[in-house]
């Protein structure tokens, strides 16, 4: 299986080390080119190029703006050999963004596959990722047994633009567990109490759960190497207010969640892991 791979970030190189690990040959485009050489895999000299070199091509990168400069920019993808082909884009995007790729992929007779990923660095290493997939059913059953190399739970679900919806729809549960249990611990310490008693009763009582399980080492240690950054869940929950206001629904805590991040910004903590949030909060040593 030969497959063209675009975005070396932190989730996109580790998808690329799994793929190469379970024998997919891949060709990849990033456009910091020394992310890429010690992957010892083939690298195209750009997206338009890569479309010569593939059928199908995965897309991981930071926001719709990136997608959108590397598929239809200069020197992107549309500007090479797309008839026939498929694109799968992983990227967290803006729904808006994903509907009128798809739209403007296949009048070119190129197929858009919506294929958001839920988890990060550690499931992607053991092949335990989530993926939901979006667009042309024909092509997600084509491209299943790929998914299956790199993903424990794959759903399809429906039309272009749904998968990333879901995806948004999670990351606002995703970015409040982590915001509400930084909080609690800041005030648990506040209040007197050790950080690793608080920890080990939230583990046991209310906070019990899947977040609190793999970040808790990271708040105990304060090791906020990044597996999922705070930039990305600010810019994901920014993503979803949109969502909330088009379907008319409403929130009291959406808001609140997204600018506790946006203070982790401010702070100068974007590109670390977003338990960092809990250094907004904490307890200043004195």
């Amino acid at each position: 299986m030969r497959v063209g791979f675009i975005g070396l970030g932190v989730l996109g190189k580790t998808i690329a080390k799994r793929l190469i690990s379970q024998g997919v040959e891949l060709i990849v485009w990033n456009r910091t080119k020394e992310k890429a050489l010690d992957l010892g895999v083939e690298i195209a000299e750009s997206p338009a190029m890569l479309t010569k070199m593939v059928n199908t091509i995965m897309v991981i990168l930071f926001d719709s703006q990136a997608s959108e400069e590397v598929i239809f920019g200069e020197g992107g993808l549309v500007e090479g050999d797309l008839k026939g082909k498929t694109v799968i884009d992983m990227t967290t995007n803006h729904y808006a963004y994903v509907q009128n790729a798809y739209k403007e992929l296949k009048e070119l007779g190129c197929s858009y596959l919506d294929a958001p990923v839920l988890g990060s660095v550690i499931p992607a290493q053991k092949g335990e990722l989530t993926i939901l997939v979006a667009g042309e059913e024909e092509r997600f059953r084509e491209h299943k047994p790929l998914f299956e190399k790199y993903c424990k739970n794959i759903y399809y679900v429906g039309q272009a633009g749904n998968a990333t919806k879901l995806k948004l729809i999670n990351n606002i549960v995703l970015g409040g567990f982590m915001e509400i249990l930084a909080e609690a611990i800041a005030i648990g310490e506040r209040a007197g109490f050790s950080k690793e008693l608080i920890i080990d009763v939230l583990s046991n009582g209310a906070g019990k759960s899947y977040i609190l399980d793999v970040k808790k080492q990271k708040i105990l240690e304060e090791d906020f190497s990044t597996h999922f950054s705070v930039e990305l869940i600010h810019k994901d929950l920014h993503y979803a207010q949109d969502l909330v206001k088009d379907v008319e629904g409403f929130t009291f805590a959406l808001q609140n969640i997204k600018e506790a991040y946006g203070l982790a910004k401010a702070m100068g903590l974007s590109s670390l892991d977003f338990s960092a949030v809990y250094k907004a909060f904490k307890v200043p040593k004195t």
